[in-house]
């Protein structure tokens, strides 16, 4: 991993919280309690020994969870390893990052966009909309850092909706969701700004966030706002969560 690949990394642990975090061996282990596999993927953190994919299976299934590991750039033979036991891959995601005066230099229309904490029960209702319910809510509700929700308006109607929370001096947005009716009209671009605007007044330097490689929509929205694509990760799972490589 590069400088700045790390550094992100470092923000999705901070700003998109696991419900319980444990290391074993070369490990880090994930309680994700519903919150998505970015909350409930294993790490490699050290040198990966013979056995120690059992003892990280192992440790999932007891946690209630199948197994499944996180892949970052790097960990190109343990990705190897895992792609011989029979582990395909998924959801391969894209890292984007841009100042965050490249956002704030557009001033946003008025009654666009709102920030507050906690969510609006609209919005809260857009969000389960998208497939982001209550144990992705709770994710949220974890971070203990600089937080915010930001509410888009188009039309004279709640469309959007968004997360974003800060690592130090890195601002992350999660869970930006358009109501499908109100795609296309440029609300996801001032969603945007407003969480640079919201993280700019919080003394954050950079705007990151992610997106899975084939959202064809948020590929174009960040390309659009100049976010640079800087690598990716993805995971593997098995296709038989029973199966193991034991």
């Amino acid at each position: 991993m590069t400088l700045a690949q790390a550094r992100l990394f470092d923000a999705i642990d901070t700003t998109w919280p696991t419900a319980a975090r444990v290391t074993t061996g070369p490990w880090v282990l994930r309680e994700g309690r519903g919150g998505g596999k970015r909350v409930s993927a294993a790490t490699l953190s050290g040198e990966l020994r013979d056995g120690d994919i059992p003892t990280a299976e192992e440790a999932m299934r007891r946690m209630g969870q199948a197994p499944l590991f996180m892949l970052r750039p790097g960990e190109e033979a343990l990705d190897s390893t895992l792609a011989d036991l029979g582990y395909e891959t998924v959801d391969v995601t894209r890292l984007r990052v841009c100042p965050v005066w490249q956002l704030t230099d557009r001033e946003i229309p008025r009654v666009t966009t709102f920030t507050l904490w906690e969510p609006l029960a609209i919005m809260r209702e857009i969000w389960a909309e998208g497939g982001i319910g209550p144990d992705r809510l709770a994710v949220m509700e974890r971070v203990s850092t600089p937080k915010t929700a930001i509410l888009g308006r188009i039309d004279d109607h709640p469309a959007g909706t968004a997360f974003c929370a800060l690592d130090g001096d890195v601002a992350m947005v999660h869970a930006l969701e358009i109501r499908q009716a109100h795609r296309g009209k440029g609300l996801g671009g001032w969603i945007m700004r407003a969480a640079a605007a919201w993280a700019e007044a919080q003394g954050a330097a950079w705007m990151t966030c992610l997106h899975t490689q084939q959202n064809a929509g948020a590929e174009a929205l960040y390309s659009s706002l100049g976010m640079t694509d800087i690598g990716s990760y993805h995971y593997r799972i098995l296709p038989n969560p029973g199966a193991g490589a034991t």
